[in-house]
């Protein structure tokens, strides 16, 4: 009986995995598409490249206002049924903006379709916050997204014109993910206390936890600003071609995946501070390059060295949010908040490039990045580095003990760390005992040493 349990748990939990996963991609898999589609948007519909990235911008901001809407629920929804709503709103909204070519429906299916790929991507970060490893599920997600995107590109040049193509293929995403779904828990999963009542906690690290969503939202804004535009930049000022293009960031989602499995191999040996610091450091110098090419060998080296970094970096910072709280809130808010990022950039990166031109934004997109990378290593230092103390154990494997110190810690039967001392009374000890009690103590020795012998 007991030999046949291990094998039952173990499909269910690669299942699991395998879901959260495909949920991860489709809801990351607008965002990694965004030049594409705000190129599509201004040629397919006869709009100026401003209006295409405000359509862009109105996509991603409804899929950080659907993290938002559901981070404070995110472990009191059933997880199958908020994904499938959510794939469902992604089929529905893209598919819809994918069928026609009149504006402001178009407009409105990237609300939609974006809503649903925030719910999306809300599911899986909770699920993946409650993983004995999120650092390695979430590498996985982003290894599974940079391919899909990867063969996007390569195939939909050859496909034809117009922004129906891109919309679809996230569209048909959607439906393929639909499927995984069956993995996820039904029903709400709402911890107990030690006393068998629903756990109502307030969010921890919550200092740790609003630096690092207010930097990433930063950290974002400013890659996706050069990320909206590099379509743009890769045509017009680099000299490239779409079909050269789309093999340049072909290319550059394929360095991403070398780089996703060197960060999931890599682990936790460096700790989250070096590769989340140096990370940063070495992605604002790949923005300034890729912004100030004039040519194709030095556009495709930027592109090429910036996505290669921007996963593991990414990777790490995520994994850094789910280890804030295991119940994955944190990880959602962190989530929306550079999804949020992810929605500004397009706009600022526009409206940068035509008030500083190309060269110009880079400079000033570097600059933010390095100067965002502080708090945020400040922030991964201090997580990795706190007290081992109950209700924030922290252990490099994440969850269960911090789950098991919120949940099953006994009462403890020493004093905890910051309670106060006890006041010691002294004692006054003679230094002489009584006469009395002297020859009492001698007769007793007396009696002692008879009933012996």
């Amino acid at each position: 009986m007991s030999s046949r349990r291990p094998r039952a748990l173990r499909p269910r939990a690669l299942g699991a995995v395998t879901a959260l996963v495909a949920l991860f991609t489709a809801g990351y898999l607008a965002p990694y598409l965004l030049p594409t589609v705000v190129g599509r948007l201004s040629t397919g519909l006869g709009i100026g490249p401003a209006q295409a990235g405000l359509i862009g911008s109105i996509l991603l901001l409804g899929s950080a206002s659907a993290g938002f809407t559901l981070a404070a629920r995110a472990d009191q929804i059933g997880p199958r049924r908020a994904a499938r709503l959510g794939l469902l709103l992604m089929f529905v909204g893209y598919g819809t903006a994918a069928a026609t070519g009149i504006v402001p429906l178009v407009v409105a299916g990237a609300v939609v379709g974006g809503f649903g790929s925030g719910t999306a991507t809300a599911v899986a970060a909770a699920g993946i916050a409650g993983r004995p490893d999120p650092h390695r599920a979430s590498s996985l997600g982003l290894l599974s997204v940079s391919a899909a995107a990867g063969a996007l590109y390569l195939t939909l040049p050859h496909l034809g014109g117009g922004h129906a193509l891109p919309f679809a293929a996230i569209a048909g995403t959607a439906l393929l993910v639909a499927p995984s779904t069956v993995w996820l828990p039904d029903g709400r999963a709402v911890r107990l206390t030690a006393a068998g009542r629903p756990e109502r906690g307030p969010l921890p690290q919550r200092v740790a936890g609003t630096v690092l969503a207010g930097a990433i939202l930063l950290w974002s804004m400013a890659q996706n600003a050069l990320w909206g535009v590099s379509g743009r930049i890769g045509l017009t000022q680099a000299g490239l071609s779409e079909v050269t293009l789309g093999l340049v960031f072909a290319v550059a989602l394929g360095a991403g995946l070398v780089g996703v499995i060197g960060a999931g191999a890599l682990g936790s040996r460096l700790g989250r501070a070096v590769p989340i610091g140096a990370g940063t450091a070495l992605i604002a110098a790949c923005v300034l390059l890729s912004s100030a090419a004039r040519g194709p060998v030095s556009f495709a080296t930027g592109e090429i060295a910036w996505n290669a970094v921007y996963p593991v970096v990414l990777s790490y910072l995520l994994g850094l949010a789910a280890s804030l709280d295991p119940r994955g809130r944190w990880a959602v808010l962190v989530g929306s908040a550079s999804s949020l990022g992810v929605a500004c950039g397009p706009v600022t990166g526009s409206l940068l490039s035509e008030a500083a031109g190309y060269p110009g934004m880079g400079l000033a997109l570097c600059a933010l990045l390095l100067l965002v990378a502080a708090p945020m290593t400040a922030v991964a230092r201090h997580a990795s580095g706190r007290p081992l103390v109950p209700g924030s154990v922290h252990r490099r494997g994440g969850a269960p003990a911090a789950v098991l110190a919120a949940t099953t810690t006994p009462t403890p039967r020493v004093p905890q760390m910051g309670a106060p001392e006890q006041q010691i009374t002294p004692v006054p000890v003679p230094t002489t005992a009584p006469a009395g009690r002297r020859r009492l103590s001698k007769s007793s020795f007396r009696l002692a040493g008879r009933t012996r012998g």
